[in-house]
C-alpha cells in the first residue's frame, strides 16, 4: 500500500553553536565581537555538518528494528518479519528557521530503506521496505559555562509518510501493509530521535570548536576568541556575542573595554560580524610593537635629509655658540603610548603619538639635544580581508607637531611641519604597514567562509558582510 508522501517543511534550526534558541538578546554582554547569521547561512552550515560530512548517515547505519508479529497475512496465516534493518539512507534533507519565542526546530526530511526475512505461514520470503521519514526536533541552547554551551532536546517528533512494502515472491496482502505501518510508527520515533539527539550534540561540539579558537597572531602573541554568552534567535537571525582575549607573547593580557551595540539587518547577506573599536584597540596594540628606530640624517635614509638640515639650522638662536659644532645630524623615533583607533561614519584612522628627537653625538660620547619634538599623527586606515584575516594600511593623514624641549634655545619650530611629516612617512610608516601587514586573524564563525565580503565603517564599529 502507498501512502501519501509528506513534504518536508523546512528545517527549523537555527540556533547554533548548533543551533541555540529561544533566549533573549544579550545587550547587556560587553564583548568584543557580535554576528549575526542568516537561516540560508546556518542551512548551509548544518546541511554540510550533518549531511554532507556523513554524520547522520554514520550513526544510522546498524539501525536494527525489532521483529514484527502479526496476524492475517497470506491466507490469513501468522505473518513475522524479522532481521529488518537500515540498508541505505536516501537523499535526506535539512532547512533552517528561526520561530520567535519557541527556539529552534529542526525537521530532517528522507526516505529509509529497510530489509528483512518475512515469513507468512509456511512461507519464507525477502522482504524490503521503503518508509518516508520526517523528524522534527525542538532545540534549546542552556548551561552557558566558560565559552561553551549545552544543546537540548525538548521535544522530537517523527512522522512516518508513504511506505512501500516488496516481497520478493511478489505475494502480499493490504493487512501486512496495515501490520508494518503500526509496527513501524510504534518503533521508528524511539529509535531515530536518538540518533538524531546524539548527531546534534557532535555538530554542537564541532561547530563550537570554531568559535572557540586560540588564533596565533603572528610571533607577537595570541587572539583566544570564545563566546562570550549564550547565542539567542531574534526570529530572523541567530546572534552571537564573542569575544576576543588578545595577549602578547609572554603571557600578558591586552585588556579591552566594549560597550554594547547593534547590528545593522542581515538583508541579503549571510553573515554579519561586527568588530568593536575598543577590541580593535588592543589588536593594534599587539601588531604596532615598533622599537626605537636611531639613524643619521642622510640622504640615503630619508630623501629630505638637506631640507630638514637646513630648516633646523636657520632655527638656531643668535650667538649659539654649540649650535654649529661639526658631526651630522643623529634622529631617534619613538613611539609613545598605544596606538588609537577611531572609527567614524564610512572612515577609520588611526591616531599616533611619535617622539622625534634631533641630536648630535659629539666626539666624546655627549649629546647635545637639538629638538625633542611631539608628533601627533592622523592616519588613514584602509582596511581590507585577505585569508580570513583583516589587514590595515596606513597613509599619512594629518600631523600636528609641538616642541618638548631643545638644549640650544630653539622656540619656534612652525616651519619644521612639513619636514617631519616626510620624515615619518619615509622612514616610520612602512615599518607600521609591515607590522600591520601580518593581519588580524578572524574568527572562523561556523566555518562559513569570507569571500566575497563587504566593509562598513560605522561610529565605533567595523562591520564585515558575507
Amino acid at each position: 500500500m502507498q501512502g501519501s508522501l509528506l513534504e518536508m517543511t523546512m528545517l527549523k534550526l537555527f540556533g547554533i553553536v548548533v543551533f541555540c534558541g529561544l533566549l533573549s538578546p544579550s545587550q547587556e554582554v560587553l564583548s568584543g565581537l557580535s554576528c549575526a547569521v542568516s537561516p540560508a547561512a546556518m542551512q548551509n552550515v548544518l546541511s554540510d555538518a550533518i549531511l554532507k560530512n556523513g554524520l547522520l548517515q554514520q550513526h544510522l547505519q546498524g539501525l536494527v528494528l525489532p521483529n514484527i508479529m502479526g496476524d492475517g497475512g497470506l491466507l490469513n496465516s501468522p505473518t513475522s518479519i524479522t532481521g529488518l534493518h537500515l540498508v541505505k539512507v536516501w537523499l535526506p534533507k535539512l532547512s533552517v528557521v528561526l520561530p520567535p519565542g519557541i527556539g529552534v526546530q529542526l525537521t530532517i526530511a528522507t526516505r529509509l530503506e529497510l530489509s528483512g526475512n518475512c515469513l507468512v505461514g509456511l512461507l519464507s520470503d525477502l522482504v524490503d521496505i521503503l518508509v518516508d521519514v520526517n523528524i522534527t526536533a525542538n532545540i534549546k541552547c542552556t548551561n552557558f559555562e566558560s565559552g561553551t554551551v549545552q544543546v537540548v532536546i525538548e521535544d522530537c517528533l517523527c512522522i512516518l509518510g508513504a511506505i512501500k512494502i516488496k516481497l520478493l515472491s511478489g505475494l502480499l496482502s493490504l493487512s501486512v501493509n496495515d501490520i508494518v505501518l503500526n509496527k513501524l510508527r510504534a518503533t521508528l520515533p524511539g529509535l531515530l530521535c536518538p540518533v538524531v539527539d546524539i548527531v546534534i550534540n557532535l555538530a554542537n561540539i564541532q561547530l563550537l570548536g570554531t568559535l572557540n579558537a586560540v588564533i596565533p597572531v603572528g610571533t607577537v602573541g595570541t587572539i583566544h576568541y570564545h563566546l562570550a554568552s549564550l547565542p539567542f534567535t531574534s526570529g530572523l537571525f541567530l546572534g552571537l556575542d564573542l569575544d576576543g582575549v588578545v595577549k602578547q607573547v609572554g603571557g600578558s593580557i591586552i585588556p579591552h573595554d566594549s560597550s554594547a551595540s547593534a547590528l545593522p539587518p542581515l538583508l541579503d547577506k549571510l553573515l554579519v560580524l561586527g568588530l568593536r573599536q575598543s577590541f580593535l584597540n588592543a589588536v593594534l596594540s599587539l601588531l604596532i610593537q615598533i622599537p626605537p628606530q636611531t639613524f643619521t640624517c642622510t640622504p640615503e635614509v630619508f630623501s629630505g635629509a638637506s631640507h630638514l638640515q637646513e630648516a633646523i639650522t636657520t632655527l638656531f638662536p643668535a650667538g649659539c655658540s654649540t649650535c654649529h659644532e661639526t658631526g651630522p645630524l643623529s634622529i631617534k623615533l619613538m613611539l609613545s603610548g598605544n596606538p588609537f583607533i577611531l572609527l567614524e561614519e564610512n572612515k577609520a584612522t588611526v591616531e599616533l603619538l611619535v617622539m622625534i628627537q634631533v641630536f648630535i653625538q659629539r666626539l666624546d660620547g655627549h649629546i647635545l639635544n637639538l629638538l625633542l619634538l611631539k608628533a601627533d599623527l592622523g592616519l588613514n586606515a584602509h582596511v581590507s580581508i585577505t585569508g580570513g584575516r583583516l589587514v590595515l594600511a596606513l597613509s599619512l593623514g594629518s600631523t600636528s607637531l609641538s616642541l618638548e624641549s631643545s638644549d640650544v634655545g630653539i622656540s619656534n619650530i612652525s616651519i619644521l611641519k612639513p619636514h617631519c611629516s616626510s620624515l615619518l612617512a619615509e622612514t616610520l610608516l612602512p615599518l607600521i604597514n609591515g607590522a600591520l601587514g601580518i593581519g588580524m586573524p578572524l574568527p572562523n564563525v561556523l566555518d562559513i567562509p569570507l569571500i566575497k565580503v563587504d566593509i562598513q565603517i560605522l561610529v565605533g564599529l567595523l562591520l564585515i558582510l558575507v
